[in-house]
């Protein structure tokens, strides 16, 4: 049983991808600045008293950002595929091809990448147990796996692929997750705009003239 988790938040950039088969307007190329948390779980701490050293991340988060930040995410059995490649040999944009889009693949794609990264750079202490992708604070999708209990193996197929892990689907409990990442900015900002007064006299000028917000 793995006794010890953490969390990791990644910024995955702006993506634009579409689903052909939609019958809304989902159906047309559009985008969303993408973020990822990732559940990173150990049977054993390191030397650090550590799950994952999240310094030690950074080449994970250059893999992430170079499948999904300012690039074209397209299915390879888009019916368009073929003019999307035109207009990546056009310099119009920056194409990957993927097994799948939208957030529920991106995320089993994260996974895929992140459960190889640490499996190698920890000698399988550190597995990568979910993912969460968000379109925005809104909408979100989860792709999860339990280590112990693998039995089937998920090839992620991109561009350029990531190696295969184990991985088997499941559900993930409210309780499991947590606000989104989005929230906890929104309520840094408040909290900083409550430090304003409403309304304050200006001092150095003549008359009742005021200022705030």
């Amino acid at each position: 049983m793995y006794k010890f988790t953490s969390t990791k938040i990644i910024e995955l950039g702006s993506c634009a991808f579409r689903q052909p088969r939609a019958d809304s307007h989902c159906k047309y190329l559009h985008g969303y600045r993408l973020t990822a948390k990732f559940w990173f779980t150990a049977k054993e701490l390191d030397q650090n008293n550590w799950v994952v050293d999240f310094g030690g991340l950074k080449e994970l988060k250059k893999l992430l950002q170079d499948q999904f930040d300012h690039t074209t995410c397209i299915s390879k059995d888009d019916p368009k595929l073929d003019a999307f490649r035109r207009l990546d040999e056009a310099g119009v944009c920056d194409l990957r091809v993927m097994d799948g889009v939208g957030i529920e693949k991106f995320a089993e794609w994260c996974h895929a990448a992140a459960d190889n990264f640490v499996g190698v750079t920890t000698n399988m202490r550190c597995r990568c147990v979910a993912v969460e992708v968000f379109e925005h604070e809104n909408n979100s999708a989860i792709y999860s796996s339990k280590p112990e209990e693998n039995e089937s193996t998920v090839s992620v197929e991109v561009e350029k692929p990531v190696s295969k892990v184990k991985a088997v689907k499941k559900e993930i409990s409210a309780s499991d997750t947590t606000r989104p990442p989005f929230s906890v900015k929104k309520q840094k900002d408040k909290q900083s705009r409550d430090l304003w007064p409403k309304k304050q006299k200006n001092q150095w000028m003549s008359g009742d003239s005021t200022w705030g917000f």
